[in-house]
């Protein structure tokens, strides 16, 4: 499927404004500046698991089903319902304080969060 893969983080813009935005503690920001994020992707169909995995070790996964009502959680680590659409081949969700798209665009993974005026956008590259 188009999304199944494993990316890691190879820009980022807007980060610091965009987590202070939505609320993320400052020693959290400083830790998470320069990680190298690493996200998986498996896709069946409309069924995603998605996962993104921090250099601690840590790791958030969001279980989804296109057009279907999921339990979800923030980068911040709240806990949400939410409905994932599929919309010109992005999978775009709005999570509680920020609008959020994603899509595989030359061959990486390239996800935009909005929160008011502020974008930040993480291009990720696919790993072989």
């Amino acid at each position: 499927m188009a999304f199944t893969g494993r990316y890691e983080v190879e820009s980022e813009d807007n980060y610091d404004a965009f987590v202070k935005c939505i609320g993320i503690p400052s020693d959290i920001i400083e830790k998470g500046r320069n990680f190298k994020i690493v996200t998986e992707v498996a896709q069946n169909g409309n069924d995603f698991v998605w996962t993104q995995i921090y250099p601690t070790g840590q790791s958030m996964t969001n279980k989804f089903t296109i057009g279907k009502e999921a339990d979800m959680e923030t980068m911040g680590g709240k806990k949400f319902k939410a409905t994932v659409k599929m919309e010109g081949g992005k999978v775009v969700v709005d999570f509680p304080n920020y609008h959020h798209t994603a899509e595989v665009a030359g061959g990486k993974l390239v996800e935009i969060s909005t929160a008011g005026a502020i974008t930040y956008k993480r291009v990720s590259k696919k790993l072989a």
